[in-house]
């Protein structure tokens, strides 16, 4: 496999955030809904697309619990597959599911998914007290040292050495800038505003293409590998190899995120992946 430049996802890839994200998102539905999912039931949401955004992911999974103690008759498969099955996918196509509820039903649904205040307790649980403080100013509704030093590291030094010494890399992220900088940081990865794109820079969010070909452009390269963990980051790649006909990108699945063992190759493959890794360290012996 051959190419110019490499695009890399931050979270399930660089650093591991099953205690960080992941546990923020079922703690935050949990203490705002008064019941929650488990972390199977997030993988399902990731899988069925759109939520590239794990604040958007909290309230799909706050909506489904509330809805349910309100009348839905979905268990958690049902529900997601509605979403895959939805062209829009991620909180939307959520929120269409819902729509099944009589009137008064989803009325009582909306006097109680607050969305909001699923948001505070999200950044106060993921963040903690001091970074709270700085990143989302004023109070935090919840006193906690923050979930976010709780992300150890996947990939190797030699890892960062080698692709930067020998390709553009770029980083195509789901997180806000300021949470970016700081996975960034600990991984000891540098890599300039202009080759990365948070959410805080583009507001489609994967599986859109858009900040992939433009990393592409920017790099002036021909051939761009994309290493993610998520089956939307596959699907990214799958976009922008059809959506821009002067390149050719490679979707590259990495295992150590929610997709794991031989469902989570098969999963990659299904949706499109041209090679599947067990870990980010292994892309420097594919890219060879």
């Amino acid at each position: 496999m051959q190419v110019d430049a490499v695009v890399l996802d931050i979270d399930g890839v660089l650093v591991d955030v099953a205690d960080s994200y992941r546990r923020a998102i079922i703690e935050s539905v949990d203490r705002v809904c008064g019941k929650t999912i488990d972390r199977g039931a997030i993988q399902s949401f990731k899988d069925a697309g759109g939520f590239n955004n794990d604040w958007e992911l909290t309230y799909a999974a706050a909506l489904f619990v509330v809805a349910r103690r309100e009348g839905l008759r979905m268990d958690v498969e049902s529900f997601t597959d509605r979403i895959a099955a939805d062209e829009a996918g991620g909180l939307e196509a959520a929120k269409r599911v819902v729509a099944d509820l009589p009137d008064v039903a989803q009325a009582r649904v909306r006097d109680q998914w607050d969305t909001d205040r699923l948001h505070a307790v999200f950044q106060a649980l993921y963040l903690g007290e001091e970074l709270y403080r700085e990143l989302e100013g004023g109070d935090p509704p919840v006193a906690t040292t923050g979930y976010i030093h709780d992300e150890p590291t996947l990939v190797e030094p030699a890892t960062i050495d080698a692709l930067t010494e020998r390709f553009d890399v770029g980083v195509l992220t789901g997180r806000p800038a300021a949470e970016a900088e700081i996975a960034l940081d600990r991984v000891g990865l540098d890599v300039p505003d202009r080759h990365r794109f948070t959410m805080d820079d583009w507001e489609e969010g994967k599986p859109h293409p858009r900040a992939l070909v433009e990393l592409a452009e920017r790099f002036d390269a021909d051939r761009v590998a994309f290493a993610g963990d998520t089956l939307d980051d596959v699907r990214t790649a799958r976009n922008a190899d059809r959506e821009d006909g002067d390149r050719v990108y490679y979707a590259i699945g990495v295992l150590t995120g929610g997709l794991t063992g031989e469902s989570g190759r098969e999963k990659f493959a299904d949706a499109g992946a041209d090679a599947v890794l067990a870990d980010v360290n292994e892309l420097v012996e594919l890219l060879e």
